[in-house]
């Protein structure tokens, strides 16, 4: 295991800038140097005292957890984590063991919180294989879809629903984002307004009513704007008993059909059916999956009708509390196909592979579900975030270069932060290309920040760098270096470090 893997991210220290065996006074004092700089009061234009109060903020709830000493004992052991469990010590909880073992406990609890917390994302994603395009020549991938919804309750009677589907096959694209208010306006009657960009551009009103303690009435109304064409929908649904549910839907417009249906589920199995008829196609399916224990199932599902042949055997089982994998084949007019599912929580990994070539490409295909966490808008804000905390550095900043190079000090020419082949690039090349520049970030100023009045820079040992006032994490979950230039006593020099290793110059052995 590398040594980033092993330290703990001590982001509070890099924060304030000192390190981890830093003395109760080193920290005050680091907080009080910060605080100097950040303070809101500091600042009269209300752009640049909003972005030192956000800043004041992290330096303060820093300087609040590093300064007492049970907090900072928690934090050195378990990071943020431990904090937000809940974790105290005390006369319960005296031993590492016991806040351990206490920790555990309550991670536990707060993943159930999170399994039902209000905002609930759930997604898929689809990667499409084919053995036979691979056996001719043309690659294996042949398409990748993906859809990714997120659901708030936002009130205590309504709830939100944003949701994106993307599905790309072979040189063709489509894609569609919805939106969805969902109001109770009594205990047994809801009303939703539901709005589709894409392709197929749609608005829908729907709305559901109890009308009896065992019955449920549905109504919609759907409009097209490509074309100005209505569809209406209306779908009964009774509890037939206390495992069993049936239903009956009818569409009236351009794409009327009639379909019943019926699910029952109970401890050890659950199954399921439908006949629909349209007006241009007919068919029928049903699925039958048997717990064979709480860890493991199987699954067989049939479709048939006008436009699928299809039979499907295989099965799963539960890893963890929140993870099921599953194995299936699936056989049809299509081909023979072998899938494999990870689901975790409301995501889904789904890869289906063609093992025979099969007569037609479906357009169902294109369409699947992904919870895509993640990142490029958090990066974006982090970043942004790092070059408003450098604005308030700059003055000092640029102070302090001036004095040292007055006395031919030690003076930081450039220094860049990120990802590790990045870094390796502007090192060769001696400059920052478009496909690198997304992956570091400048953080020359902060550095001439840091330099000490007797021309030196100390970066301590085990802390991960972004942590550092006007640095971020350009590339997340990716190994990370620093390169720092810099001229001292009319020398140049120039150094490279991981990003959990001891910065501290100037040295001659940095000299070039």
């Amino acid at each position: 295991m590398e040594k980033n893997e092993q330290a703990p991210e001590r982001d509070l220290y890099a924060l304030l800038h000192v390190s981890p065996d830093a003395s109760d006074e080193e920290i005050r004092k680091a907080y009080r140097q910060w605080a100097q700089i950040y303070h809101p009061d500091k600042y009269q234009a209300p752009q640049m005292k909003d972005i030192a109060t956000e800043n004041f903020q992290r330096i303060r709830d820093a300087y609040e957890i590093l300064s007492d000493e049970n907090k900072r004992q928690i934090y050195d052991i378990y990071g943020m984590e431990g904090l937000n469990s809940g974790l105290e010590l005390g006369p319960r909880l005296k031993k590492t063991e016991e806040i351990k073992e206490e920790l555990e406990r309550l991670k536990r609890r707060k993943e159930e919180e999170r399994v039902f917390a209000h905002a609930r994302p759930t997604g898929s994603i689809v990667a499409n294989f084919s053995l036979p395009r691979y056996l001719s020549g043309r690659g294996i991938m042949k398409g990748m879809a993906m859809v990714s919804e997120v659901q708030s309750q936002v009130s205590k009677h309504n709830t939100v629903v944003i949701a994106g589907n993307l599905g790309v096959t072979d040189n063709a694209g489509a894609g569609a984002a919805t939106a969805l208010l969902r109001h109770q306006v009594s205990p047994v009657a809801s009303i939703e307004f539901m709005a589709t960009a894409g392709l197929r551009s749609l608005i829908t009103i729907q709305t559901s009513r109890h009308i009896s303690l065992h019955s449920t009435a549905t109504a919609g109304l759907t409009i097209s704007l490509r074309d100005g064409s209505v569809n209406l929908s209306n779908t009964w649904t009774r509890h037939l008993s206390e495992a069993t549910v049936g239903n009956i839907q009818l569409v009236l417009g351009t794409e009327s059909s009639i379909a019943v249906g019926w699910q029952k589920r109970d401890e050890k199995t659950s199954a399921a059916g439908e006949v629909k008829f349209g007006t241009s196609f007919f068919g029928t399916s049903g699925h039958y999956t048997h717990h064979f224990s709480s860890k493991s199932h199987g699954r067989v599902a049939c479709r048939i009708g006008s436009t699928a042949l299809e039979f499907e055997i295989g099965g799963g089982r539960r890893i963890s509390n929140f993870s099921t994998i599953r194995m299936l084949y699936n056989i049809g007019i299509q081909g023979i196909s072998w899938r494999f599912e990870l689901h975790r929580g409301g995501q889904k990994l789904i890869i289906p592979t063609y093992i025979v070539k099969p007569y037609y490409l479906r357009r169902e295909r294109q369409k699947a579900l992904q919870n895509m966490e993640k990142s490029s808008v958090q990066v974006r804000e982090t970043r942004e975030a790092a070059k408003k905390a450098q604005r308030l550095l700059e003055n000092v900043s640029n102070r302090k270069k001036n004095k040292q190079i007055a006395k031919d000090g030690l003076v930081i020419t450039r220094a860049i932060y990120g990802n590790l082949k990045a870094i390796r690039v502007a090192n060769e090349h001696g400059e920052v290309n478009d496909d690198v520049a997304s992956q570091v970030l400048d953080v020359t100023l902060p550095l001439n920040f840091l330099v000490t009045e007797a021309g030196q820079l100390k970066l301590h040992e085990g802390i991960k760098k972004s942590g550092i006032m006007g640095f971020c994490d350009p590339c997340p979950d990716q190994p990370k270096q620093l390169l720092v230039e810099y001229t001292f006593g009319g020398h140049r020099c120039q150094v490279v470090v991981d990003d959990f290793d001891e910065l501290l110059i100037p040295q001659a052995m940095h000299q070039f």
